[in-house]
């Protein structure tokens, strides 16, 4: 007899990815081809990826994790080539898995000429070409994040991108960033001023870890309204019944993450996406986090759960289908899925 997994063609299944970091979705070998190209031109003295980064290691936790993107990958992928050269490798990677819907999510940088407002136009340059020149079902969306380490400033300058770019191309806000650092409060205007941007979608990384997971973070987060909440590891009592009776909360769950990042204890089993995913009031939804990093894409994501939690092939359609109800891509957006999902 057949488990569950052999089933249900996880890849062909059309998913719905809601929590993918642009630059930590690059693969390795995209990344070796971006340093090839500018090794060849004297433009970069780093190392070759494949040696900083090499194949099968995915054992980043988050003391290792926050460098690898400050100290390499930023200064890698630092220009305009660079940049739409890696955003069109990430979109096709997640055609070729299977998703149908994507919303990647960046921090916005300045790089050397190009400002923060040039640098989300031209992910967006490379979004729209995709679409028309691929044929693939994928449709793409963006989300910009606020990091941590931001000024009240530059998180307002954050609303400030959102407000200039359409709703049907940058759909939602993030807080994202190295959770042991502090002082998120000093971002609450910023994020109080996106409430009230008409049409965004707020999404935040939430209880990532135990240094920020504290009834305080936590009811300040909540307190904001967000539409979603990223990783939801460290969530106490109080906090989970609040989650709960928001009702309809999409929660970005992403097992191999968790795992590999050694965020949880103990291995996929012990995911506490088996605590959420038959909970009334909340939609959980399965996602990546960073595919290049952790090495994980969506389809195989759909495989650990049905190995590890039991799921059928029935299960594992209803679990992609319920993400539809919270996307940030609006009514039209959410029609076509249903098509195509049902």
């Amino acid at each position: 007899m057949a488990s569950p997994e052999e089933a249900l063609d996880v890849k062909a299944l059309p998913k719905i990815e809601l929590h993918a970091h642009l630059s930590g979705s690059i693969s390795r070998q995209c990344l070796h081809e971006v340093w090839l190209r500018k090794k060849a031109a004297g433009e970069t003295d780093l190392e070759d990826p494949l040696v900083v980064m090499p194949p099968g290691k995915h054992d980043y936790d988050l003391k290792t994790f926050f460098p690898l993107f400050s100290s390499y990958i930023y200064n890698l992928v630092n220009d305009e080539w660079a940049l739409t050269y890696t955003t069109t490798r990430v979109l096709q990677d997640f055609a070729d898995d299977g998703v149908v819907y994507l919303e990647l999510r960046t921090t916005p940088r300045a790089l050397g000429p190009l400002s923060k407002a040039d640098y989300v136009r031209r992910i967006l340059d490379a979004i729209a070409a995709f679409e028309s020149s691929s044929g693939a079902r994928l449709r793409t969306r963006l989300i910009l994040s606020v990091d941590r380490r931001n000024t009240p400033a530059q998180a307002l300058e954050v609303v400030d991108l959102c407000r200039a770019f359409p709703r049907a191309q940058v759909v939602g806000i993030d807080l994202c960033g190295d959770p042991a650092r502090g002082g998120i409060e000093a971002l609450s205007p910023a994020f109080e001023a996106a409430r009230a941007v008409d049409g965004l979608g707020m999404t935040l990384h939430f209880a990532e870890a135990e240094c920020s997971g504290s009834e305080a973070e936590l009811d300040l987060l909540l307190g904001w309204r967000p539409d979603r909440i990223g990783h939801v590891i460290h969530v106490g009592e109080r906090a989970r019944r609040a989650i709960v009776e928001r009702r309809g909360m999409g929660l970005e769950l992403c097992l191999s993450c968790n795992v590999h990042a050694q965020m949880i204890t103990g291995g996929f089993e012990a995911h506490h996406f088996g605590e959420w995913w038959k909970v009334d009031g909340c939609v959980p939804v399965l996602c990546t986090d960073d595919v290049g990093v952790f090495g994980s894409p969506l389809s195989n994501e759909y495989r650990l759960v049905a190995q590890h939690f039991g799921l059928t092939k029935d299960d594992c359609c209803k679990l992609a289908r319920k993400a539809i109800d919270v996307i940030f891509g609006g009514e039209e957006e959410k029609e076509r899925l249903r098509k195509i999902m049902w």
